[in-house]
């Protein structure tokens, strides 16, 4: 059986996986891409995991399946809790927003209403903190702004307009406030705008995946009668093929949807 040495290889690249050190060191040969993907033996757990049952449920065929099936989940889920992550994100800087807008138009200078970054929501405190630290050192605010928009690329497009209004104030005299009142009922607007659109789409994004799950329903029922697709699947070059690309197809078609769900809602 070619069950055992697949399961034992498995198990040996699991045992050889580069430590937190050597991940540090080989991260350092190409920064760029380590900040964009990390890969890691937890996260790889998964995709492993599916691949050994699908190893022994379909064959090798059915491995890769299994694979490809959990890479696409997997990154169905981190695209969801980045988007989460955005609109919190952008919601916690409308409100900091709003708290320094009120406090400019009380009289509060600048700089003491950007030092009040305690009060406000963790994600927002993080954008925002750079910048209070450059504004009681005297430095540039707009810069520390850019640097933070640079760290954040969820809500680049906020902060930087933030910037920009930061920037307009100090060269032209513009009144602070009214530049920021506005940044901050965008930001609000396309948050409230987001969520509808979000609401709206649950009956699409629900039949997607209503059909995308109908092939494997189909196989359980023909299991179910006798037809034993599942022995068909797993035996012969033929049944490996229709496996392999039928999976390919839905992940596709899945990986797709999600495109176009996604970007039906504003940024």
């Amino acid at each position: 059986m070619v069950t055992s040495p697949v399961l034992a290889l498995l198990a040996a690249a699991l045992l050889c996986a580069p430590g937190p050190c050597s991940r540090a060191r080989l991260a350092g040969l190409h920064p760029a891409a380590a900040t964009t993907r990390r890969l890691s033996p937890g996260t790889a757990a998964p995709v492993v995991l599916a691949g050994l049952v699908g190893l022994l449920v379909a064959g090798p065929a059915g491995a890769g399946a299994a694979a490809l099936l959990a890479v696409v989940v997997r990154g169905r889920r981190r695209r969801t809790r980045a988007a989460r992550d955005a609109a919190a994100a952008a919601e916690q800087l409308a409100d900091a927003l709003r708290r320094i807008t009120d406090e400019l138009r009380a009289g509060s200078h600048p700089t003491a209403a950007l030092s009040g970054v305690d009060a406000d929501g963790p994600l927002a405190r993080a954008i925002l903190a750079p910048a209070a630290a450059a504004a009681q050192l005297g430095d540039d605010v707009p810069a520390a702004l850019r640097r933070a928009a640079i760290a954040r690329p969820d809500v680049a497009a906020d902060v930087e307009r933030v910037a920009g209004a930061w920037a307009l104030a100090e060269r032209h005299g513009v009144p602070l406030a009214d530049l920021l009142a506005g940044a901050q009922e965008d930001i609000r607007w396309r948050f409230r705008f987001g969520n509808t659109v979000r609401a709206q789409l649950a009956g699409p994004r629900a039949t997607a995946t209503v059909l995308t799950a109908l092939p494997v329903v189909g196989i359980g029922l023909g299991q179910m009668l006798g037809a034993d697709p599942v022995a068909v699947l797993r035996g012969g070059v033929l049944g490996q093929v229709l496996l392999v690309v039928g999976v390919a197809l839905a992940a596709a078609g899945s990986t797709w949807t999600d495109h176009i769900l996604r970007s039906a809602v504003p940024r």
